[in-house]
């Protein structure tokens, strides 16, 4: 069972303080936001080239968006905007498996 920080206050205020204190140091805070854009794009770049393959191709994706998420408010509002995105599916493909079932 995995639990996110919103379920660990603690957790959450030690991300927080680490972040601060990231942000004190410009140098620092560049070297994780070049960090975090390389492992997030490696992670993207991975998820698609095992797109036409079977398994999770598109989950590693959302994966890597996530983790640009974390330092670029345009991967956020990608995020949000993908979420959205496959809500109105499953909403649209339960609906469409009501009327045929």
């Amino acid at each position: 069972m995995t639990s996110s920080p919103s379920t660990h206050p603690g957790r959450a205020r030690a991300i927080a303080h680490f972040r601060l204190r990231l942000r004190r140091h410009p140098a620092l805070h560049l070297s994780y936001r070049v960090a975090i854009a390389i492992v997030g794009t490696a992670i993207i770049i991975g998820g698609l080239i095992l797109v036409p393959l079977p398994g999770p191709g598109w989950l590693i994706v959302f994966i890597g968006i996530a983790v640009l998420g974390t330092e670029f408010r345009w991967a956020r509002s990608v995020g949000r905007w993908v979420r959205a995105q496959l809500q109105r599916f499953w909403a649209w493909w339960r609906a469409r498996r009501r009327g045929t079932v």
